[in-house]
């Protein structure tokens, strides 16, 4: 079962269940965005499946001419942006802790010791996939932002001018919500683009916070149900209509250091990340990198990522913001 966010010619906001054809989904009545039908199923003590199946109609849209004409939205959003923490973990394949090692060997040559990205990875391999009801290691975690760092599928994802460049890293994406009694829940699984600056993380590894304050994107669908344990898809960049560089890419609990139990532990043990109401979308990690790979991007390349699992592709173009110079605090 899969979901997506869009706007009617009109400008009113839907939500659909996307049919068998993949070009074609649902109406749901009674909800205008999957932050009210998930609190529907939480206060009538349903599963979020069934509520779906239950509000979706017989009255279907275009699909295919939402995301042609930019009408697709975000799979998830709250109406109070800065109540959608944007999170994540990095080191959980074993082609992120590759792509780590080897920024780490380019600044520090091929005899430095092991990198703390290595450790970390092998700390995974160790303990990161704990017995049922046993708490694992912990992972590598970020802060990205809000949801004012979302970008919808098939918009640009803004370069600031003070980057030193902006990649992909395809990821899947948990979408949680937290219940009136601060309980978290997953709501689905969507296909991500955790945009980063890697040039700035190269320089030293206590730069990955700030190489990580950029935008991101996420869809264009919600995957609702259980997430396949072996995730395939394929990364493109495209300059100029062609395709310039591009990779396959293995996710899934099959694929990863971690366990998703063992990440969403180590993210919700904070109380303050158990608030009600708000939402969180965390980021699992990437397996493949064009960055690592050696490509370096350039203002106006397209970012294609898909896996069938999660439908149509995430498509966003990269473009280069206005240079804003020095930010000066005023004095009170």
């Amino acid at each position: 079962m899969r979901l997506i966010q869009f706007r009617e010619a009109n400008g009113q906001r839907r939500v659909g269940l996307v049919e068998t054809d993949g070009d074609h989904a649902r109406v749901l009545e009674g909800v205008l965005t999957v932050y009210e039908a998930a609190n529907m199923a939480l206060r009538g003590k349903v599963s979020f499946q069934t509520l779906v199946a239950r509000l979706a109609t017989g009255a279907s849209v275009d699909y295919v001419k939402c995301l042609e004409e930019g009408r697709v939205l975000a799979p998830l959003d709250h109406p109070e942006p800065a109540r959608f923490f944007i999170t994540g973990t990095g080191i959980t394949h074993t082609g992120s802790a590759d792509a780590r090692n080897k920024m780490h060997v380019a600044t520090n040559g091929s005899g430095a010791p092991e990198s703390d990205s290595m450790k970390m990875f092998r700390m995974g391999i160790a303990g990161g996939k704990p017995a049922a009801g046993q708490i694992g290691i912990q992972p590598e975690w970020f802060f990205k932002g809000n949801a004012q760092c979302v970008v919808p599928p098939g918009a640009p994802l803004p370069l600031p001018a003070f980057a030193l460049a902006g990649a992909e890293e395809p990821e899947i994406v948990g979408l949680y919500i937290v219940d009136d009694n601060g309980l978290p829940h997953r709501i689905g699984y969507a296909l991500g683009n955790e945009f980063s600056d890697h040039v700035t993380e190269a320089q030293n590894y206590l730069y990955a916070a700030h190489s990580k304050l950029r935008a991101c994107s996420m869809g264009p669908e919600l995957l609702v149900g259980d997430l396949p344990p072996d995730v395939r898809g394929k990364t493109r960049i495209l300059r100029d209509g062609a395709v310039a560089w591009q990779e396959d890419f293995l996710s899934g609990e099959a694929n990863m250091s971690h366990s998703v139990a063992n990440l969403e532990h180590h993210h919700f043990k904070y109380e303050m990340f158990r608030r009600p109401g708000d939402l969180h979308a965390y980021f699992f990690g990437a397996a493949v990198l064009s960055f690592a790979a050696g490509f370096r991007t350039r203002d106006g390349d397209v970012f294609e990522l898909e896996a069938p699992v999660f439908g149509k592709p995430l498509c966003n173009r990269m473009e280069r913001e206005k240079d804003l110079g020095l930010i000066t605090v005023n004095q009170l």
